[in-house]
């Protein structure tokens, strides 16, 4: 444990073995990528498919390991007991710090697919990064803005077509897609500026869950509804990698996909309406229960 270090030490150390380890990772990860690219036989791009995701877990275990070495962290964690590596999940959470994904990657890690997040279109061009997006089949979406669409009617519905091919590989391999659904991190000027109805939350934004149930609603078993809270008001990743997150608490609620939660959600208004309440009453119950942890903490 080198936690006696000075925060910025730590910090920058932690950056950097994390960099060493995303470009020793992304050697195999491209190699195999090529050859997928390559082979378009389904078995074999299947294998391919799994040794890929293999190296994906591999980061997220050794980012693990560097968090141990660099930090010492209290994890208070309910609701894993549940999970399972051959469901099919659709992972939605509250977004206060880009630590957040680190913070999911370590309590998943193992525990359910590999998360993959759905990404625009031009990202695909992000140097490393997007190859190494498209090498673990992260979807890549085209939207349409209205006005786009307003002059060129022919387009109506081709994002959500190109959406369900990019997500028919998923029928083969389980998978978890996650989703901040408040659409940016959390912070008191964007809190104010939207007057949110919601203590610790900003608003939900339905689109873009609504849009993956749309997508692949019928092979998602299961939400999986995340709240995560940091007591400390150090809440940056940069503070996270210093170490001034010490304490870390995430509440896990699996719930059942049900019919009711299924259907199209750009062309069914009942639909969108019945959706959009759903997603309304869990920040509800989300806020109240950001409110007990911190309060049991603060006990």
């Amino acid at each position: 444990m080198l936690s006696f270090l000075p925060g910025p030490i730590r910090g920058t150390l932690a950056l950097l073995l994390h960099s060493l380890n995303t470009l020793l990772c992304c050697v195999p990860l491209f190699t195999l990528a090529v050859l997928k690219l390559l082979l378009p036989i389904r078995p074999a791009r299947n294998v391919l498919n799994r040794l890929l995701d293999g190296i994906a877990v591999l980061w997220i275990a050794i980012n693990g390991g560097i968090h141990r070495l660099t930090q010492k962290r209290r994890w208070h964690i309910e609701g894993l007991e549940t999970l399972k590596k051959r469901d099919w999940y659709l992972v939605l959470a509250n977004h206060q710090s880009w630590a957040d994904i680190f913070v999911l990657q370590n309590i998943f890690n193992n525990r359910i697919p590999f998360m993959k997040f759905f990404l625009k279109q031009e990202l695909i061009w992000v140097p490393v990064i997007g190859l190494a997006w498209w090498a673990l089949d992260f979807p890549f979406m085209q939207r349409f803005s209205k006005s786009y669409l307003a002059k060129h009617p022919e387009m109506k519905g081709k994002d959500m077509e190109t959406t369900r091919k990019a997500c028919a590989k998923f029928k083969h391999m389980p998978v978890s897609i996650m989703n901040f659904v408040e659409g940016t991190r959390f912070t008191p000027s964007k809190h104010a500026r939207q007057q949110s109805p919601f203590k610790h939350l900003l608003k939900p934004k339905a689109g873009g869950a609504g849009f993956v149930m749309t997508a692949m609603g019928e092979q998602i078993h299961k939400v999986l509804d995340v709240t995560i809270a940091y007591p400390q008001q150090a809440r940056s990743f940069w503070d996270f990698l210093c170490g001034k997150i010490t304490d870390v608490h995430v509440h896990v609620r699996s719930i059942p996909v049900t019919p009711e939660l299924i259907g199209n959600y750009e062309d069914d208004a009942a639909y969108r309406v019945r959706f959009q309440a759903w997603l309304n009453q869990l920040w509800q119950e989300k806020d109240l229960r950001i409110e007990q942890m911190l309060a049991k903490t603060a006990a």
